[in-house]
C-alpha cells in the first residue's frame, strides 16, 4: 500500500470496482431479459421513463452522463425496438418528449420485478433497515458523483 494511503479510500475503491463489474454484467441480462436486442447501456433509460414518466432527451442525457448524439442513438434503437415513443413536448413545440409504450412498460415491469425478487431472496437475512441504509448510502453516493 503506498504509503500515507487511507485504507478505508482503497477499500471503497476495491469495493466499487467489484460492485462497477457486477453491476455491468447484471445490466447485460437484464437488457437482453426486456429484448435480445437491447443494448445493457439502453435499461437504464427504461427503468428512468417507468420511475419518472415522460422526459426531454435532454433530461435523459443529463441523468445517464451522455452527450446529445449519443441520447439520439440509444432512443432511435429503442423506438425500433418498439419499447419507447416519443411525442411533441406541449410546454415546448420544437422539443420532444419520451415515454415507454405499453409493450416497453410491460417488458420493463416483469424484468425489474425479477430483479426485485432476486434481491430479496439474496438479502433476505439483511435487516430490512440495513438495506434501506444502503440504498440510502448508495443515493447519497450517487449525488456526489453526479457530473
Amino acid at each position: 500500500m503506498a504509503p500515507g494511503a487511507d485504507q478505508e479510500y482503497l477499500s471503497l475503491e476495491r469495493e466499487l470496482t467489484v460492485l462497477l463489474r457486477r453491476a455491468r454484467a447484471n445490466q447485460g441480462e437484464m437488457a437482453r431479459e426486456v429484448h435480445p436486442d437491447l443494448e445493457p447501456a439502453a435499461y437504464g433509460l427504461l427503468v428512468r421513463l417507468d420511475e419518472y414518466g415522460r422526459q426531454r432527451a435532454t433530461e435523459l442525457a443529463g441523468y445517464i452522463g451522455v452527450g446529445k448524439a449519443t441520447m439520439s442513438r440509444q432512443l432511435r434503437a429503442l423506438e425500433d425496438l418498439g419499447l419507447v415513443a416519443r411525442e411533441p413536448d406541449p410546454a415546448d413545440g420544437r422539443a420532444w418528449l419520451v415515454h415507454l409504450t405499453d409493450e416497453g412498460r410491460t417488458r420493463v415491469g416483469l424484468v425489474r420485478e425479477a430483479r426485485r425478487a432476486r434481491y430479496v431472496s439474496q438479502l433476505n437475512h439483511w435487516d430490512r433497515r440495513e438495506v434501506a441504509e444502503l440504498a440510502r448510502l448508495l443515493a447519497q453516493l450517487n449525488g456526489v458523483m453526479e457530473r
